[in-house]
């Protein structure tokens, strides 16, 4: 603690933003991710003051600086929801797989009719639903913290470097690196298929340090380079379509659209209006 009571870290003082936390379509996972790492929840709590989060608490704000939002865009009224989070935040972070690009859901936009999955699924008891969007396909998005899910030493990174005014560095380098600096056996070798060679890092190798081979849940790495992914897959006997089902299973590396134009919120003194 600082001089007169305010919170610091390494006699920095520490902003204290506020933060609230949304869903759209998801399953509510990475909302839990944040509430389940108890060790350093109240350490995490402090660094920031919650407005808003359905997960954990009633009250609600529309005051908050940064806006963590869950789950993908599937329904008109969840477009409209996501432009007024992005005009009430100065910072919208995408958080999780479904948020950065799409996730599991995007699947969906296999099936060239919009309307097929409602109808097999729901029956007499329609529900709306529409093509699947990562969020920076509707709005600007100011970071990503991938995974499903992604490891909450992430995002609580995340959120000291904003309190502390400091640069956020996102891994570039491909799951192979951790798995290597990790002392695994590469599953090729073991007859698994993996997504590490192509995959962003940052989650040590979760997947294959316990054998089971990336899906590709952190979208790709920087300068991924998916025809010598082939080729491995190839010369190890995973057919084509093998390899396409695991890309396309989260999203990250099926084609995507262009961002909507939408205005930010302009900046102003915490407390006015």
């Amino acid at each position: 603690m600082a001089a007169g009571g305010t919170k610091s870290w390494l006699g920095a003082p520490l902003l204290r933003p506020r933060v609230a936390f949304f869903e759209l379509t998801s399953c509510g996972g990475c909302q839990l991710q944040v509430l389940n790492h108890e060790g350093t929840l109240l350490d995490f709590l402090s660094l920031v003051e919650v407005t808003d989060f359905r997960e954990a608490m009633t009250e609600r704000s529309h005051e908050y600086d940064i806006a963590f939002v869950e789950g993908c865009v599937s329904r008109s009224d969840e477009v409209a929801r996501l432009r007024q989070i992005r005009r009430n935040a100065r910072t919208l972070v995408a958080l999780g797989s479904c948020a950065c690009f799409g996730g599991v859901p995007r699947m969906k936009n296999r099936f060239p009719d919009p309307g097929l999955l409602a109808r097999e699924i729901y029956g007499e008891y329609p529900m709306a639903t529409e093509t699947v969007r990562a969020l920076d396909e509707i709005v600007p998005v100011d970071l990503k913290v991938h995974g499903c899910p992604f490891p909450k030493e992430e995002l609580e990174k995340v959120v000291l470097h904003i309190a502390l005014g400091k640069a956020i560095e996102t891994p570039r380098h491909p799951i192979c690196f951790e798995c290597k600096a990790n002392g695994n056996v590469c599953l090729f070798d073991l007859g698994e298929l993996c997504l590490g060679p192509v995959t962003r890092g940052g989650c040590s190798a979760w997947c294959p340090g316990n054998r089971f081979g990336c899906w590709g849940c952190r979208g790709p790495a920087d300068d991924a380079n998916l025809d010598s992914l082939r080729a491995i897959a190839k010369e190890h006997g995973f057919s084509g379509e093998d390899l396409a089902d695991r890309l396309e299973c989260f999203g990250g590396f099926t084609p995507r659209e262009a961002p909507e134009p939408s205005p930010r919120r302009k900046s102003r003194k915490r407390g006015t209006r």
